[in-house]
């Protein structure tokens, strides 16, 4: 880590011409470290909110289970597909829930790494790719949380700008996307297990039995 950089990542950088040092007098610039902080924190926030939103999905899902068994039980098909349909779409944004959840807490141990290493364009590059996607891709089941996680990205990626113009240090772009997108697939991977665990089989014949992965 150059002398520069380092100055900037723990304390108030120091500035060459007193243009600058009276600027950073009437507002001086906040360390990377504490905003990088904050930041975690932030996001942290909203994979609680996810946790959150993901157990409501699941008591959702068995509530919705257990009247299908009966109307199931009862050979009322009509219910039965009636119900079968709900729990579809409510386990594809339960899956959706956890693909995010599982991204973010990617993202943050990384920025956590970043807090101990000072590594900041190299790590927070891809971080912000996958808040981007997460982002997107959430906004139609919790359009709050689209908002906060749009935030988080804007500020990592002020602070990324800084610490490449305080270090000197470029972006391999190409490397970054590779990064975000494998960050992506791994979640998704694990979502797919967990909620296939966590929610049990539909009945044979039953909406969204048929192609169970893309439910």
């Amino acid at each position: 880590m150059s002398e520069r950089f380092a100055k900037k990542w723990e304390a108030k950088k120091e500035d060459d011409t007193f243009i600058n040092t009276v600027k950073q007098t009437i507002q001086p610039e906040p360390p990377l470290k504490p905003r990088l902080d904050f930041a975690v924190r932030k996001l942290d926030m909203q994979i609680n909110k996810l946790d959150q939103a993901n157990e409501r999905f699941t008591q959702k899902d068995k509530a919705l289970f257990a009247k299908l068994v009966a109307a199931y039980t009862n050979h009322d098909q009509a219910h039965a597909n009636i119900y079968a349909t709900e729990l579809a779409e409510i386990r594809k944004m339960s899956r959706l829930i956890m693909n995010a959840r599982l991204a973010l807490d990617q993202v943050s141990l990384r920025i956590k790494t970043v807090s101990e290493l000072g590594d900041v364009c190299a790590m927070l590059g891809p971080c912000i790719g996958v808040l981007r996607s997460v982002s997107a891709g959430i906004g139609g089941v919790l359009p709050e949380a689209e908002g906060e996680l749009g935030d988080i990205g804007n500020m990592l990626s002020g602070m990324m700008f800084e610490a490449g113009t305080s270090s000197g240090m470029s972006l391999n772009f190409e490397n970054v996307n590779e990064d975000a997108s494998k960050i992506l697939a791994e979640a998704a991977t694990v979502a797919e297990q967990r909620v296939s665990a966590n929610f049990p089989d539909l009945p044979p014949g039953m909406p969204g039995t048929a192609n169970k992965s893309q439910v």
